[in-house]
């Protein structure tokens, strides 16, 4: 383990935290931390940075309620940056967006992978600026009955598509009633993180359960 004094401190008495959800390994903000700030992050278990705007030290989360804890800091080979892995409870950008990194400046020819956090940002734009011809611009306008309509209807085709042992179709169903199932969660105010959590406590229950038949 590296000690404060061993990190590289620029002129001014700091280093880069680039910070990281530890979940989905989206990049989240790059924030500056100086040596008292790091110890009360080490010391807390919860990020807090150098404001170098404000000249002075700032919690995550001390007025938004957007916290972030700790599961790692990690230094770079040459010990002047920081990767900071954090479980996020809220938005880590003041603007509301998950992630302070969402102004494309160039997409090559590599396309990233599937994530969920892509496609809820997507239907989330969809809500907020509808778009004509768009089904999920219609569902939102529709309103709430007529999701939960679709939603009803979904987990029907899963069911008679698992009922037939068709695997391929239940695939494809199961694709269809977690887009409606999204699109319900963000006309309800729910975020993925809230779901993650929620799934978190049950793996909890789930494996005390299995201890208790155990014995």
């Amino acid at each position: 383990m590296l000690k404060i004094e061993e990190l590289k401190f620029d002129e001014r008495g700091l280093i880069p935290a680039i910070v990281v959800d530890t979940e989905s390994k989206q990049v989240l903000t790059l924030a500056y931390m100086n040596a008292e700030s790091l110890c009360i992050s080490m010391e807390e278990g919860s990020t807090c940075f150098y404001s170098r705007s404000r000249r002075c030290l700032w919690r995550k989360g001390e007025t938004s309620g957007n916290t972030q804890q700790i599961v790692s800091i990690t230094a770079d080979c040459d010990c002047d940056a920081l990767v900071v892995e954090v479980r996020k409870a809220g938005p880590a950008c003041h603007t509301g967006a998950e992630s302070c990194f969402f102004n494309p400046v160039y997409e090559g020819e590599a396309q990233p992978g599937f994530r969920y956090q892509d496609l809820m940002d997507m239907l989330q734009g969809r809500r907020d600026t509808p778009k004509e011809g768009s089904y999920t611009s219609y569902l939102f306008a529709k309103g709430r009955d007529k999701i939960l309509k679709k939603v009803g209807e979904e987990t029907t085709e899963v069911i008679i598509a698992a009922k037939d042992d068709d695997r391929a179709n239940t695939v494809y169903e199961l694709g269809d009633l977690l887009y409606h199932a999204m699109v319900l969660m963000l006309d309800m105010g729910i975020s993925l993180d809230e779901i993650k959590r929620e799934m978190a406590s049950r793996h909890v229950i789930d494996r005390k359960v299995k201890q208790e038949k155990m014995r």
